[in-house]
């Protein structure tokens, strides 16, 4: 069988080397990939939001499973498109990635679920919105209704600030994203990720992981699309897990199959944990990025099996339990100096290979392209993902430093923290 992975990122480098290993798999396409992925499957130059290309390229190649990385084209239908043409399809039609397109839909499922989240309003009416404010205590919880490219989400202090914001955003900030506005109060507490594969009905649970947003050591700096993660996460430990599955995914799932949207693929549910338990923050609609990266790296199964049961061809519940790694996993973004502001491509990084060589190091790439004399050029905010396991965490944070230390960019910068929260622990 062929399998076409769409995307360009680590997520989708990550996701590829575990379907590249399946038995079931006779070559993997990527589209458009990166310059990572070269080893372990063929990139075709056809862009992630080309659904004609995309289209007619799993036509002319035959292939029998299409995996989509990002949340765009789900959001934008591919899989409706893929589905009316008989080629499965791994991720929600578009009627159910509305969990991620829309945050006010988000919290109407929550709200008939039942399912534990933040109190809020969502507008469309400046005055209305600012009038909202005086029902939440600062710090104040913006976000744009749809997809911003991870920008749309502001936490400010300041109630004028706040004010200012509404403003900017229901005033096209972010273009259509913003036409809506949802408010929240602030959740107190400890993030994390945590991952379901579903087929409609079944529900699979996968291990959980801890990203680290912010830019700086610390957890100072501006947020960004993740700076590092590691799984296990010990904050989301089986009874948690068990807690998050019951009180939220679960009854999520039902409910969208109650509003005629049944949901198929992978449910990132993001989480906020307290003394009182787990409450949802957000739903996304695919795999975390970086948090696929040591799933991935962590997940001894075959993945494919899954991945067709939640395309359509069988069910979860005929398949057996996941089978995890008892090693810990850590992934150390390298990102371009200036991220997540304005930074600049085209730098030559080196020393990939060497950081490869190690043991139990995978160096994934999240945004680089080939240069002149098979140079590797950094391509992308967000540009290498050092990833690593370990006999304990201190173990695979130790071997993912490593790995960053033999890589020769100075052009890119990383945290030197991650993982901190659980080894405080």
């Amino acid at each position: 069988m062929k399998v076409l992975v769409i995307g360009s990122g680590g997520r989708e480098h990550a996701l590829t080397w575990k379907v590249s290993q399946s038995p079931l798999v006779d070559e993997v396409i990527v589209a458009p990939g990166n310059a990572g992925m070269v080893d372990v499957a063929r990139c075709v130059d056809v862009k992630a939001d080309d659904l004609e290309g995309l289209i007619a390229l799993a036509q002319d190649e035959g292939v029998g499973l299409v995996v989509v990385g990002p949340e765009a084209p789900l959001v934008e239908g591919i899989t409706d498109r893929f589905e009316a043409l008989g080629i499965l399809c791994f991720g929600p039609n578009k009627a159910a990635a509305r969990l991620e397109a829309s945050k006010a839909f988000t919290k109407e499922i929550a709200d008939k679920a039942k399912a534990p989240t933040a109190r809020y309003g969502n507008f469309t009416d400046a005055a209305e919105a600012k009038a909202f404010l005086d029902t939440v205590e600062p710090p104040y919880v913006l976000k744009a209704d749809g997809l911003a490219a991870g920008k749309g989400v502001v936490i400010l202090n300041e109630r004028a600030e706040a004010e200012a914001e509404i403003d900017a955003m229901l005033g096209g900030k972010f273009g259509a994203a913003s036409q809506r506005l949802v408010i929240e109060e602030f959740m107190h507490g400890e993030e994390a990720s945590l991952f379901a594969l579903v087929d409609g009905d079944s529900v699979i649970a996968l291990d959980g992981a801890q990203d680290h947003k912010r830019a700086f050591d610390g957890d100072q700096g501006p947020n960004t699309g993740g700076m590092g993660a590691y799984s296990p996460a010990p904050i989301l430990d089986e009874a948690m897990r068990q807690r998050a599955m019951d009180e939220i995914v679960i009854p999520c799932i039902k409910a969208m199959a109650d509003v005629g949207a049944p949901y198929r693929g992978v449910l990132f549910a993001g989480l906020m944990i307290d003394d009182n338990g787990p409450r949802l923050v957000e739903f996304n609609v695919r795999f975390g990025d970086p948090e696929c990266q040591i799933l991935m790296a962590r997940l001894e199964s075959d993945i494919v099996p899954y991945l067709l049961a939640c395309a359509g061809q069988g069910r979860l519940s005929d398949l057996p339990p996941l089978s995890w790694s008892s090693e810990p996993a850590v992934t150390v973004v390298m990102a371009a100096n200036g991220y997540p502001d304005s930074y600049d491509k085209g730098s030559e990084i080196r020393g990939i290979d060497e950081a490869n060589a190690l043991h139990n190091v995978m160096v994934f790439h999240a945004g680089t392209k080939m240069g002149p004399h098979d140079a590797i050029l950094a391509n992308g905010g967000r540009v290498l993902n050092v990833t690593a396991l370990g006999e304990d965490l201190k173990d695979a944070v130790y071997h993912a430093y490593q790995g960053v230390d033999l890589i020769d960019w100075p052009e890119g910068f990383c945290r030197r923290d991650i993982a901190w929260r659980a080894l405080e622990r």
